[in-house]
């Protein structure tokens, strides 16, 4: 079943489709490289909460709309009469719910990916780019500080040498540079990338979302949920449908769900 939204296509915004336990979300501003306006920031995290509940989808992925990922936040909106909150409150705020979402999130970038779309990047679990993509973080070439929680995430996910060469100098890296300090998983293939993201994010949809939740935990630094998850490993049943369907030679049918 394909579920589409109906957000204008050519109206700056966030789409978004479920097909198959996966939801795509586009980020959607072609006439600015994709671009985040402090609209489409907004509407992001109450997008990612309702998907996250939504018992179709088991596997997110984040790309942009055409050849670009996204070039960062709409610069107009930096010069913008003060709000409320700030554009980079309102970037991290959207960053924190995308790393926050409860299953597993693949980014998948082509083109530039720099300033607030690297930020999103890797907020993801998972980052495929294909061959050509362009990662950049330029705070320093705006005079802008960072975010604490945003290079505290870049540092664990890149190590502090390559964060540093980063942000301190807002350069541009490609793919192999990006590939070699993990700042991406997989690179693709001009052409190939949609379709390794399809067969992998099926993969993932596949697999025990009991595994992945305690795993997605895990990962991010909490200790106080093992017994949590071992009273939800007891009673989910998916330890003994995977262990059946190993034997049996067929694929599982897990039921646990976040």
């Amino acid at each position: 079943m394909d579920r589409t939204n109906e957000a204008h296509e050519a109206e700056p915004g966030v789409r978004h489709t479920v097909a198959d336990g996966v939801a795509t979300v586009v980020i959607s501003h072609p006439a600015r490289r994709n671009a985040m306006t402090a609209a489409m920031w907004r509407q992001l995290p109450g997008l990612l909460d309702g998907l996250g509940r939504d018992p179709a989808v088991r596997v997110l992925v984040l790309t942009g709309d055409g050849g670009t990922f996204c070039a960062g936040a709409d610069i107009t909106s930096l010069s913008a009469p003060a709000a409320e909150e700030s554009p980079q409150e309102l970037a991290v705020r959207a960053e924190e719910a995308l790393a926050a979402f409860p299953k597993p999130s693949l980014a998948a970038v082509r083109g530039y990916c720099v300033g607030g779309g690297c930020q999103l990047a890797a907020a993801c679990d998972l980052r495929f780019a294909e061959e050509g993509a362009s990662f950049g973080i330029t705070p320093a070439k705006l005079g802008i500080v960072y975010p604490a929680s945003s290079t505290r995430r870049l540092v664990s996910l890149v190590g502090p040498a390559t964060a540093k060469y980063l942000l301190f100098s807002g350069e541009l890296v490609g793919t192999e540079r990006a590939l070699r300090t993990g700042l991406v998983d997989e690179v693709l293939p001009a052409g190939e990338l949609g379709k390794r993201v399809a067969e992998f994010s099926g993969v993932l949809a596949s697999r025990s979302q009991l595994t992945q939740a305690a795993a997605k935990e895990f990962a991010a630094g909490r200790t106080d949920r093992a017994p949590h998850w071992a009273e939800q490993a007891r009673g989910s049943g998916d330890t003994a449908e995977g262990i059946a369907a190993f034997l049996e030679r067929r694929p599982p049918r897990f039921t646990w769900s976040v």
